[in-house]
């Protein structure tokens, strides 16, 4: 009957009397089987912990690629253990250490929380952060109720008030202009350097005219 049917014999009780044996596409279940197995696999989440370096004297960019790492990592659900590599005569000044700790706390926000406090292991200063589900459901619901705001204001054809309300809390503008203005100390430097091009200039010309 299997043949006839171009069909697999799968036998599926050995044990019983007599066994029992069933007809079936057995490639197809296989696969069938696999994409079960594959869809429990994504339901179930496997906690994990990821570790993130950072160095004292770690630059901003650097800084913020990590720390955007960790944001990521917290909103996936995942602890992250945060490590500070010390070398040398950093050793002697923890505070540095502790300075960048307590920036990855204030950029991570009320999304985690701290399991294991900073302490040192080593060289190094460790700390562990999980996410905190339930400020993560608060400032998920706030942003929605945000964004319903903005979506009737819109509607009935008003300028959106709320929306510097939700943009205010970002407290980073002061830090780039304060980068900003110490930056334009070079400037300055330039532009001395640019008034005595003229000097140069009319030296040149002047040259220039005497052969002539």
């Amino acid at each position: 009957m299997a043949r006839g049917f171009d069909l697999d014999l799968v036998e599926v009780a050995p044990g019983a009397n007599p066994p029992v044996c069933r007809i079936m596409d057995y490639g197809k279940f296989k696969y069938e089987e696999g994409q079960k197995a594959k869809e429990a696999r994504k339901k179930s989440t496997n906690v994990t912990v990821k570790e993130v370096k950072y160095r004292p004297k770690i630059g901003k960019g650097d800084f913020d690629t990590k720390t955007r790492n960790v944001i990521r990592f917290i909103e996936e659900g995942h602890k992250v253990k945060i490590t500070l590599q010390f070398r040398g005569r950093e050793m002697a000044h923890p505070e540095l250490g502790s300075k960048i700790l307590d920036q990855v706390l204030e950029s991570v926000g009320p999304a985690a929380k701290v399991d294991t406090q900073a302490r040192f292991e080593g060289r190094s200063m460790t700390m562990v952060l999980s996410p905190d589900k339930q400020a993560q459901e608060t400032m998920k619901k706030a942003a929605a109720e945000a964004e319903k705001a903005v979506v009737a204001a819109a509607e009935a054809g008003e300028t959106p008030a709320e929306a510097p309300v939700v943009e205010a809390p970002v407290v980073e503008a002061p830090e780039v202009e304060a980068v900003e203005t110490t930056a334009e100390a070079p400037a300055a430097e330039v532009d001395e350097t640019s008034t005595e091009a003229p000097d140069t200039a009319t030296a040149e010309s002047g040259d220039s005219q005497d052969p002539q």
